[in-house]
């Protein structure tokens, strides 16, 4: 069964909602982000995918989260300013979210559901969705925004 997420709204930094189905018809990356973890760096990795990917059908979410180490304490336009200055982040950052635990966040509910299912282990997981909403692909920590798999993948999806 494909799970969709499609009809999950979420809030954007400035703490509007913005409904996932706004990106329908678009191959969606999303990441749970943390501006202290080992894994920070690969915020520029993310942007050089946007970058050139974008114009064919790619978007990133990326949702900050201070589950993992609390490596995320920031504000919301702390997050933003790190983002922006350090890696010259253009694609949507969101509200801070939980994407484990009693307080997971709707989303991360429904993307955990997907094989393999379980729990988020750590920031800058990774989880590919297609132009359907449907979550196709999930990527630990480990895999770099630049990593063959990943990007194989992603253009396979917007191929589609």
């Amino acid at each position: 069964m494909s799970i969709a997420i499609a009809d999950l709204s979420v809030k954007t930094l400035d703490g509007k909602d913005q409904a996932l189905s706004a990106y329908a018809g678009k191959v969606l990356l999303i990441v749970n982000v943390a501006s202290y973890c080992g894994y920070t760096p690969q915020y520029k990795g993310l942007e050089s995918l946007y970058q050139k990917y974008r114009d064919q059908g790619l978007e990133i979410l990326a949702f900050p989260c201070n589950d993992y180490g609390a490596q995320e304490p920031g504000t919301n336009a702390e997050i933003q300013q790190f983002c922006e200055t350090r890696f010259g982040v253009t694609f949507p950052l969101f509200d801070k979210v939980h994407a484990k635990g009693a307080e997971q966040h709707p989303l991360y509910a429904r993307l955990t559901q997907t094989a393999p299912a379980g729990d988020v282990a750590w920031n800058f997981e990774k989880f590919l969705v297609n132009k359907k909403g449907e979550v196709v692909g999930r990527y630990k920590s480990a895999v770099a925004p630049d990593a063959a798999e990943l990007i194989g993948a992603i253009e396979r999806e917007l191929a589609a």
